[in-house]
Formats: C-alpha cells, structure tokens, sequence
C-alpha cells in the first residue's frame, strides 16, 4: 500500500527512471540514488552563494546573518559540517568596512561569540551606526519655463521674484 501511494505521488517522467521494487524502503533508497547529483549541485550554489554574500546596509543585519546561518544549516543536513565559530568569522567578513572598527574589536577578544551573541552585538552596532549617519536628504527640482517648445509669450519667460520681508515691492 505505501509503496503505491509512493509511486503515485511521483511524476511519471521521473518515476519512469526508477528501478521497479516490491519493497517500499528499497524503492526510496532507489529513489534517493537518482537524486545525489542534485544535492551535490545545491549544495555548491549554497557554498557559492554564502561566498559571495556581503551585506548591504539596506535590509536589517539581523536577517543578513540569518540568512547566512540558514544556508549554513541547509549545508550541514548535506552532511558537510559549517562549525559555529567558522560561521561567526565568516559572517564577520561578509560585514563592509564601516564595520570596521566593530571587527577589530572582536578579534582582540579572548572569548568567541555563539550566534546569538553575534546577532545581539551587530544589530547594537547596526543602531550605533544608523546614529553616527547624519541624516540627508537630496532635492531635485525641475523649471518647466526652461524646458524647450514650453515657452509662454514668445520672449523672455515670465519671472517672479518673491520680496524679501520688510522690503518694499516696489524696490
């Protein structure tokens, strides 16, 4: 019975590949085989992926390294193993030079940092940092009376000039 709800639930191109089998554990170690070679390429566009990864300042530095720990976990269930104090220093590099400082003051520690403590101490600095920044704002302002073909009386364009206070407008 399980054996048939097994092969039901899978497309008949695929099951097509699968050697036939009477016994349902054998079917999906059979089944298990055919799919290897993809677990083996996921797994390096994990690799790949977590390489290549450096924050950007734009989303939170919480879900940055929780991004990076849950690849690291898809890792480990391929049975390769990310330790906890790699992945701290790992994700310490992907961290841009404005963390700089934040860095040197990791490495001088003597004690390692879980990943809890990591998240807990970058989004402090995220904070600090977001404090320093001062706040900016960019204008961008357009004079319809400047653009080509939009002139209005033929000449010169209309120009009007806002008294100062206090000034006469005559003046």
């Amino acid at each position: 019975m399980c054996l048939m709800v097994i092969k039901n639930s899978i497309s008949v191109a695929i099951r097509g590949a699968i050697p036939d089998s009477e016994n349902a554990k054998t079917y999906l170690e059979y089944v298990e085989e055919q799919f290897k070679g993809t677990s083996k390429a996921h797994a390096s566009t994990l690799i790949l992926k977590m390489l290549t990864s450096k924050y950007d300042g734009v989303s939170g530095i919480r879900e940055h390294i929780m991004k990076m720990s849950d690849m690291s976990n898809k890792i480990k269930s391929m049975d390769m193993e990310i330790s906890e104090g790699f992945l701290v220093h790992f994700i310490m590099t992907s961290l841009p030079a404005s963390y700089g400082p934040f860095k040197i003051n990791y490495n001088t520690q003597k004690e390692k940092w879980t990943m809890s403590e990591l998240i807990a101490m970058c989004v402090q600095e995220e904070e600090r940092l977001k404090a320093e920044r001062p706040d900016v704002s960019h204008l961008t302002t357009t004079n319809s009376k400047k653009r080509k073909g939009n002139r209005q009386g033929g000449g010169k364009g209309n120009i009007s000039k806002v008294p100062k206070i206090g000034a006469s407008v005559n003046s």
